[in-house]
């Protein structure tokens, strides 16, 4: 079985003059969610064996927490992911496709349409899920998809297994 992890980017300090886009950095409530999302994707058995991740500074914190609770990852930055769109990370997907669990860590729109593509290709598991994932992508938000091929990316495979929303996690602690 190959997992496909598609994860936004936490919760960031908001854009203001002096501060580009890029270096936007996580807010402590982000730092706590990516961690706890984290948590509940290795409680799910989710573990990811690599990650690419966004080169902006926002996507590496996240990427940064969530390095924490995992373990055996391999983390691949990817200027080529910042704010890219469906095209670009279905190649990054094809390109990297050798791990039974991969995560990508990025950033809206282009993740929601990618996830929202895979969802309409491959279908779901759980109808509540994709009604969740059509509602919107927000900050730390996870679409957990899976397939029982082990070839190379086709998107039409993969199946919605999952979303998960840190505020989830917050509200029930």
């Amino acid at each position: 079985m190959k997992r496909l992890v598609l994860m936004r980017h936490a919760k960031t300090e908001p854009w203001s003059e002096g501060i580009d886009d890029f270096s936007r950095a996580l807010t402590p409530q982000g730092h706590a969610d990516a961690t706890r999302m984290a948590e509940e994707i290795v409680a799910m058995g989710w573990s990811p064996e690599r990650i690419l991740v966004s080169s902006a500074r926002r996507a590496r914190e996240t990427c940064s927490e969530v390095a924490k609770v995992v373990t055996g990852e391999r983390v691949r930055p990817m200027e080529a992911l910042y704010l890219t769109g469906v095209r670009g990370l279905t190649e990054a997907v094809t390109q990297n496709d050798g791990a039974k669990v991969l995560m990508l860590i990025g950033h809206n729109p282009g993740l929601h349409d990618f996830a929202l593509s895979i969802l309409r290709e491959g279908g779901s598991m759980d109808h509540a899920a994709a009604l969740r994932l059509h509602e919107k992508f927000p900050t730390s938000c996870a679409a957990l998809f899976e397939t029982e091929e082990d070839g190379a990316f086709v998107p039409a495979h993969f199946k919605l297994a999952h979303v998960l929303r840190a505020k989830d996690f917050r509200d029930a602690d």
